[in-house]
């Protein structure tokens, strides 16, 4: 059964852009590019769930900004 996990990208300081897997705390990479990105992800949560059995119990609604 699939699953789907929500991914926030951010891009750091240095350029590369790095990926949090919402629904799993500490679940993050980067990569230089978003192809690379996406490929670090998915091994990411791969090895994540080998070691962590999460209980995901929120569902991502969306993200608002807000300028003061």
């Amino acid at each position: 059964m699939n699953k789907e996990y929500t991914l926030i990208i951010e891009r750091g300081e240095d350029g590369l852009l790095i990926g949090s897997i919402l629904e799993l705390p500490g679940c993050h990479t980067q990569g230089k590019t978003i192809e690379e990105l996406l490929f670090n992800i998915r091994e990411a949560i791969e090895l994540y769930l080998e070691v962590e059995k999460p209980d995901v119990t929120t569902e991502f609604v969306g993200l608002q900004k807000i300028i003061l």
